[in-house]
């Protein structure tokens, strides 16, 4: 499969656009490119049945965790004007590349 490249990236925040959770908001918590998934805090719990290990320190039980939402389910909420947008590139005058919302071209990264 090849690598797809998505805008979403660790620690933005999104806005659930798709699915049994969708309009939940929350922190990307972990992006796979190759799968072309994020991890969302707080959306798409799983019950996860669980063997004990003492050796790991794992308790047995039912563990509930987040599972990954394909990323085209997924906006990035612009950190300006607090809507979920899409995402643009824009060359700076310094060279450095920025991610930009496409509502109000307030740049996204830091």
């Amino acid at each position: 499969m090849s690598r797809l490249r998505t805008p979403v990236r660790k620690n933005d925040n999104v806005v659930v656009m798709a699915g049994r959770d969708r309009g939940k908001r929350g922190r990307v918590l972990k992006v796979f490119p190759d799968r072309n998934r994020v991890v969302v805090e707080g959306v798409n719990f799983i019950k996860r049945h669980t063997r004990p290990n003492p050796r790991a320190n794992v308790k047995g039980g039912i563990v509930e965790r987040e599972a990954p939402v394909h990323a085209s389910n997924v906006q990035i909420v612009c950190p300006e004007c607090g809507v979920p947008t899409r995402i643009g590139r824009q060359l700076l005058g310094d060279g450095r590349k920025v991610r930009v919302c496409r509502k109000c071209d307030g740049a996204v990264d830091k």
